[in-house]
């Protein structure tokens, strides 16, 4: 009996040694995070930025004891970052590896669009030249920058560019081109109105585009241009296919 109460007595001794040390162990290697690796493919973020966003993050943390899910969550909320990844190095450090998001185009004046549509703010970071200036309802970017996307080649092989596009709340649809003309495309029937758009551009619009103000296409035959110096838009210009 009595050495069965000893055997007892040993491994549980055995049990609070292994519990000591790996308390100790645990201690020891859970110590301040002294040194933060950043790495990725930035073209638009400074280093002063990331600095700036992801210290807070880790302020007063240790580097076992910091969650890497949780430092990920936060890290990927930070504007122009689109995916992060963050992991543990010997003996005190912490890796980042970011992603930035890819501007596409301008949205709502304030924000920017990625490929998905999805918005992000500019925040301090100067975006790149010549982005296209979108704008639409809450939710909408993926849709209207889908649209621009199928726009843009049929313009450009008539030597323009849409500079803008707006799709309204009620559901119509305008856009410039060359940051000067504006066409009001509206609602329904948009394929036909835009073939009547190209074939009256290609035989007598193009040549009077400086002296164009808007142009409404929601006729049933034919396009409405307003031209400068005019209050109203003048007679239809009737077309013949595209």
């Amino acid at each position: 009996m009595s050495t069965k109460r000893g055997s007892w007595l040993g491994l549980l001794l055995l049990l609070v040694l292994l519990v000591a040390g790996g308390r100790a162990l645990w201690l020891w290697l859970d110590r301040p995070i002294e040194r933060v690796s950043i790495r990725g493919d930035l073209n638009h973020v400074s280093a002063d930025y990331l600095r700036e966003e992801l210290s807070p993050l880790i302020q007063g943390e240790t580097w076992l004891s910091v969650s890497l899910g949780e430092l990920r969550r936060r890290a990927r909320a930070i504007d122009w970052l689109s995916e992060v990844r963050v992991s543990r190095e010997w003996p005190d450090a912490l890796s980042f590896e970011l992603f930035e998001e890819v501007p596409v185009a301008r949205w709502n004046d304030t924000y920017l669009l990625n490929p998905q549509g999805k918005p992000f703010a500019i925040g301090p970071v100067t975006p790149p030249d010549g982005l296209a200036d979108l704008a639409g309802p809450e939710g909408s970017g993926p849709e209207v920058l889908a649209y621009y996307d199928h726009l843009q080649p049929r313009f450009s092989a008539l030597g323009l560019e849409i500079t803008q596009l707006r799709l309204e709340a009620r559901g119509a649809w305008r856009f410039q081109l060359d940051d000067s003309v504006w066409v009001m495309l509206g609602r329904g029937d948009r394929e036909a109105r835009l073939s009547r758009l190209r074939a009256a551009w290609k035989r007598q619009l193009g040549g009077q585009a400086s002296q164009i103000r808007y142009i409404d296409l929601r006729y049933p035959n034919g396009v409405a241009v307003a031209w400068h110096g005019e209050t109203d838009a003048g007679v239809p210009v009737e077309s013949e296919g595209s």
